[in-house]
């Protein structure tokens, strides 16, 4: 029983315990530990504590510029969305102005024909008119 709480402190001090469970019964002690490891920075000594200094420092430089790479990612990828975005808008503007044009195309070539149509007929009405005049 004492190997088991000597076991129990040991894993406690040198890493991180996120649960442990422990249940201890007569027959068989029962140990459920979920640990993740970690890294500690202990200065031992005053001659250790700038190494320390410098080492927290290039740790925070590299986050510092991991967070700036990918702000930059970030901006870019927005940027490509945004023309991506703006060229579908204007693909959509000319197909709908093309679109409009055929219409306006073909109803002024449909007036034209009816138009001539129109003519034509008032024509052969204006002839037809006139037989029946000289006619009478």
């Amino acid at each position: 029983m004492a190997s088991l709480t000597s076991l129990f402190t040991t894993l406690s001090k040198s890493s991180h315990v996120g649960a442990a469970i422990a249940k201890n019964t007569t027959l068989t002690p029962r140990i459920c530990l979920a640990t993740a490891p970690r890294r500690r920075i202990q200065a031992s000594s005053q001659q250790d504590a700038p190494a320390v200094e410098n080492e927290a420092r290039n740790a925070a430089e590299n986050v510092s510029q991991t967070t700036k790479d990918m702000a930059g990612k970030v901006s870019a990828t927005a940027q490509d969305v945004s023309e991506k975005a703006k060229q579908t808008a204007q693909d959509a503007w000319s197909q709908a102005k093309g679109t409009a044009q055929k219409a306006t195309d073909t109803v002024m070539g449909k007036a034209e024909e009816s138009k001539e149509f129109v003519k034509e007929n008032a024509e052969q009405v204006k002839k037809s008119m006139n037989t029946k005049k000289e006619t009478i």
